[in-house]
């Protein structure tokens, strides 16, 4: 299966709302259309995208289904809220092991953490930009995951197209 995971876009400053409420901004938009512009150049075709239900996550997957051209529904979980655990979602995972290519939409610190969780390696350190996008390849779907990490695309190596 390929795991991409992608952190949401510049979203707006929380300015005493909701935390859940905040949206994605022009820029934050911009830039995340970029690297997802990328990503379907390179061939991404998710079978499934899984959101955060958190508003700038959602935003983030609905540009995605856009770009990468999926045509089924975003499915909302609770495993990809900020405060998630990575092994929450690896239960996710292994739940969804028929799916081919699962891209996932949520937040920090649980993304950067979920990484290095995938790769079996939970104490190196990963910085997921926002926007940034991360592809992983597993095959196996024991009880703790050794998957291989295939490249890191983030707004500013995706450049200005």
């Amino acid at each position: 299966m390929e795991i991409y995971l992608l952190r949401h876009g510049i979203a707006e400053d929380r300015a005493g709302g909701d935390d859940a409420d905040r949206a994605l901004t022009a820029e934050g938009r911009q830039k995340l259309r970029r690297v997802l512009a990328r990503a379907a150049k390179a061939g991404v075709t998710p079978s499934l995208v899984l959101a955060s239900p958190l508003k700038r996550a959602v935003e983030t997957a609905e540009v995605a289904v856009e770009l990468l051209r999926y045509r089924k529904k975003i499915v909302q979980t609770d495993s990809l809220l900020p405060e998630a655990a990575p092994d929450a979602f690896w239960e996710e995972v292994r739940s969804r092991r028929h799916e081919t290519a699962l891209l996932a939409a949520g937040h920090e610190p649980m993304m950067s953490a979920t990484v290095a969780w995938l790769l079996g390696a939970p104490a190196i350190k990963v910085e997921m930009k926002k926007g940034a996008l991360v592809r992983i390849d597993l095959e196996h779907f024991g009880p703790r995951p050794q998957g291989a990490l295939r490249w890191m695309l983030t707004p500013r190596l995706a450049g200005s197209e």
